[in-house]
């Protein structure tokens, strides 16, 4: 029998070159795809042990006690623990720091971020447009005319945010909301995004390691949702040539689409992991196998690579 063909072979034209069919048809996106509905915010664990087990009824109760623990929802919790003053040229304004941890455990990925009022006060807006009835008794900070820079006025506010984001966390269809989520990652998945356009490699890293964790957290219910960031740290790692790191972070991304073959994502990295696989002499034949299969299964027409999708993501 043939030996498949290797990357980098007269023969070898990479699999979404082999595959793909007819004009580019994908266009510029603005960001992850939007929440998918499933169960409650756990994760998944595939599978279990089959009726065939050879488990005592002790060692099956206990590997339920263990799975069990793992379906409890991610639990986070906001803090507003600083503010300070920023002055420009024709502005003023507080920028509020805002600490997100995930309870019942040791959180070594907390995220840090900052926001001012006005990012609070269009994030209530947003909500409004969708969630009006269920966040009527959610109070919003009412908004000042004097006084904004006050220590007494600060320390209120910092108080009233911490509140107010409890309070909206605590509200299912709002914590799983792209309103939400966006305005605790958006910013600096822009910033990070921009950086990758512009081949600062070593920043998108910086900001993507800081913002990705709390972006699983958030988007626990539907991991697809972190694909488009997680691409985009291979893209970096590889083209920092660090191959190892971005083969690691690409089995994650892999991971989040499981069987989603008709993601725009889901061709384009697995063509990247190939390439991947075959740099670091890790099997790339079943990863190969993998795309082929799924392209019989549902032809996809796109042409793109990880790296053009990638840029594509934050535009706007």
């Amino acid at each position: 029998m043939a030996s498949p063909e290797h990357p980098g072979s007269p023969g070898w034209m990479g699999p979404i070159a082999q595959c793909a069919t007819g004009t580019e048809q994908e266009a510029a996106a603005t960001g992850p795809d939007l929440p998918c509905p499933g169960p409650d915010e756990h994760l998944d664990t595939p599978g279990g042990p089959s009726p065939n087990s050879s488990m005592t009824t002790g060692e099956l109760q206990e590997y339920w006690r263990k799975e069990k623990r793992g379906w409890r929802r991610v639990k986070l919790l906001f803090e507003v623990a600083s503010a300070r003053i920023e002055e420009r040229k024709v502005s003023k304004f507080v920028m509020y720091q805002i600490v997100v941890i995930q309870t019942g455990s040791f959180d070594s990925n907390k995220a840090v971020l900052e926001r001012r009022y006005s990012d609070f006060e269009t994030l209530q807006k947003n909500l409004l447009k969708t969630f009006r009835e269920e966040i009527e008794d959610v109070v919003f900070p009412k908004k000042h005319l004097m006084g904004n820079f006050t220590e007494e006025m600060i320390s209120e506010r910092k108080l009233a945010f911490k509140e107010y984001l409890s309070l909206l966390y605590a509200i299912r269809c709002v914590r799983r909301s792209r309103e939400f989520i966006d305005f605790l990652t958006r910013p600096e998945l822009r910033e990070a995004f921009g950086c990758l356009r512009g081949g600062q490699y070593t920043r998108a890293l910086d900001i993507l390691v800081r913002v990705v964790p709390l972006q699983e957290k958030l988007t626990a219910h539907c991991p697809v949702m972190v694909v488009p960031a997680l691409c985009a740290m291979l893209v970096c790692h590889r083209d920092l040539e660090r191959p190892a790191e971005a083969f690691a972070v690409g089995e994650r991304a892999l991971q989040c689409l499981q069987a989603r073959e008709g993601h725009r994502y889901y061709a384009p990295l697995l063509d990247a992991m190939i390439r991947l696989a075959y740099t670091l002499g890790r099997d790339f034949v079943s990863l190969q196998k993998r795309l082929q299969e799924s392209q019989l299964r549902k032809p996809t027409p796109w042409g793109l690579t990880l790296k053009e999708l990638a840029v594509r993501e934050y535009l706007y």
